[in-house]
């Protein structure tokens, strides 16, 4: 005497929640995307390495070179300090200009 058990459909309310999900994915799939490395170093001519005596260094790109260098210390301070490392300890090891 048991019958079949009662089809459960899904909620709307999960429908919309994933239609609206999907569409904020899309719109910001549509974008440009420019990373800050990638759009600095377009019209830069020079880049710089700086490196801490532990934990992770930083490369950055500027229009002359104390610029490249003073990013690629900034950086260095930021990543050494997210990774464990010594900030404080951070030396641009190279420095160079393309033109």
């Amino acid at each position: 005497m048991w019958g079949k058990p009662a089809r459960q459909s899904p909620s709307w309310a999960l429908y919309t929640v994933l239609a609206i999900n999907l569409a904020l994915a899309a719109g910001c799939a549509s974008k440009a995307s420019t990373s800050r490395h990638a759009a600095s170093a377009v019209g830069s001519n020079c880049y710089a390495k700086a490196l801490p005596t532990s934990g992770e260094g930083g490369l950055a790109w500027g229009d002359s070179m104390s610029i490249a260098r003073q990013k690629s210390l900034n950086n260095c301070m930021r990543y050494a300090s997210r990774s464990g490392g010594t900030p404080h300890t951070c030396q641009v090891v190279l420095a160079k200009c393309k033109r």
